[in-house]
């Protein structure tokens, strides 16, 4: 019986006193994240059909040779409904910004920062939703957490010097054997009906990825041996389990935060771009969502928070933990000099600091004000934006997210730097499926955009 069947059955069993406990009203149960779906995606499919028929053949903007050149960059070309990133004020995920966020989605007993369950909800409904709904996320994916055997075989024979990214991803690709949507679309479901088995992909997806990340973790440095799942703890608390630092209340809350602003950055990097690329061809989630890791890997993405990190400690190895300004502004000019970039700082769409970047200083504030790596990360904070504005170096000269997360996790003892891109691809995992249940919902098509050689393009604009 499914998890959505057992609880429609457990609905006509539980008396009232009971059902209460789990419910928004008195009178009658929250519906689940799927059920909210059902009812939401008949009005979205009206709406879609309006906005195209109001504004189907107004134009975005003219596109460029350079910004074709440019790795497109600039372009207005993709829907993304669960977060758009303005450069002056940052990220908002379905209209919220990153404090509205903290404050408005629910946090864990004893916690403060919100569970990523919330945020998944958010992104998938536009809505927030309600202690119980977040409690039901949780305890559905623990239920689905377990992966098959197969897999754990899989996992456990990759040899300990492959990196963890490609152990991820193979795991992942691997995930595709059990899809509902793969078998679904074999036996000719409706176009119509496509969301569903997506959506049931997509939970297994999420519930099984600190399955994942716990054994690949254990494996590589650690004995191989992991806790269990547990039912009564929320998706953080048992990423850190598997991890090994649950018993470190700040660090699971830092897994709530880091899994949350990560989640999703609008549609066009290269990681939810090619989720949603892949996707379009109607691959599952598993195939799209692998896609995305494959391109979160390489280093000029998912990798540069261990790029700072690195060059942040190069600089304590050469001018010491508790250097003065003087000698912070003399490296960062010598690192630019030599021809390379200062890592962290400079972002393709953001003009200002980025919020990620201010709620991660700002949990260290509370929790380790003290520690010497933080104090460098804010000493550097306070000297490069200047050197950068004055060397010509980058239009935004503020710190990204990925200044501020390896000094956190290095703080409270995740030192295996290898193992970041894959908490990142976790947290990745939220807004990729997200649209990706929409993309299904809505019938979007194909991506196809026309491409052209450089002979064409000069024979274009040939006496013009």
């Amino acid at each position: 019986m499914s998890f959505i069947a057992s609880r429609n059955a457990l609905r006509v069993q539980l008396k009232p006193s009971f059902a209460r406990t789990f419910a928004s009203t008195p009178s009658a149960f929250a519906p689940t994240l799927k059920e909210r779906l059902t009812e939401l995606i008949p009005k979205e499919i009206e709406n879609v059909k309006a906005v195209r028929a109001a504004h189907g053949n107004k134009s975005f903007g003219e596109v460029t040779v350079d910004q074709a050149y440019g790795g497109m960059r600039g372009i207005k070309g993709l829907i993304w409904e669960g977060s758009v990133l303005d450069a002056e004020e940052g990220i908002r995920f379905r209209g919220l910004t990153i404090p509205e966020v903290q404050q408005k989605l629910p946090t864990a007993p004893g916690g403060t920062e919100p569970l990523p369950e919330g945020l998944f909800w958010l992104l998938v409904t536009g809505e927030v939703p309600t202690e119980e709904q977040v409690k039901g996320l949780s305890q559905e994916w623990a239920a689905r957490a377990e992966l098959p055997k197969f897999v754990e075989e899989l996992i456990d024979r990759c040899p300990n010097t492959l990196h963890p990214m490609t152990q991820f991803s193979i795991a992942v690709n691997a995930l595709n054997h059990d899809s509902a949507f793969a078998k679904a679309y074999s036996n000719g479901v409706h176009k119509r009906e496509y969301w569903k088995t997506t959506f049931d992909d997509s939970m297994d997806l999420i519930a099984k990825l600190p399955n994942i990340a716990g054994r690949i973790f254990r494996n590589v440095y650690g004995d191989g041996k992991l806790p269990a799942i547990d039912q009564n703890l929320d998706y953080s608390a048992n990423l850190s389990n598997l991890l090994g630092f649950g018993e470190n209340k700040d660090f699971v809350d830092l897994m709530r935060l880091y899994i949350t602003i990560h989640s999703d950055h609008e549609g066009g990097n290269v990681s939810a771009h090619t989720g949603h690329l892949v996707g379009s061809a109607l691959s599952d989630p598993f195939l799209s969502f692998a896609a995305s890791l494959n391109g979160l890997a390489g280093p000029l993405h998912g990798l540069a928070n261990q790029e700072v990190l690195r060059w942040v400690q190069k600089m304590q190895a050469a001018i010491g933990k508790e250097p003065t300004d003087e000698q912070v502004a003399e490296y960062v000019w010598s690192t630019l000099k030599s021809g390379q970039v200062v890592p962290g700082y400079g972002h393709a769409v953001l003009r200002k600091t980025d919020p990620r970047y201010t709620a991660q200083r700002e949990f260290a504030l509370k929790h380790l004000p003290n520690d010497p790596g933080f104090k460098l990360v804010g000493q550097i904070y306070k000297i490069v934006p200047n050197i950068l504005l004055e060397a010509g170096k980058a239009k935004n000269p503020w710190p990204n997210v990925d200044a501020h997360s390896g000094v956190l996790l290095t703080y409270y003892g995740l030192h295996q730097q290898d193992f970041y891109t894959v908490l990142f691809g976790v947290s990745r995992a939220f807004g990729v499926v997200s649209q990706l249940i929409w993309d299904r919902a809505l019938g979007m098509p194909l991506e196809r955009p026309k491409s052209y050689s450089t002979e064409a393009i000069k024979k274009m604009f040939e006496g013009k």
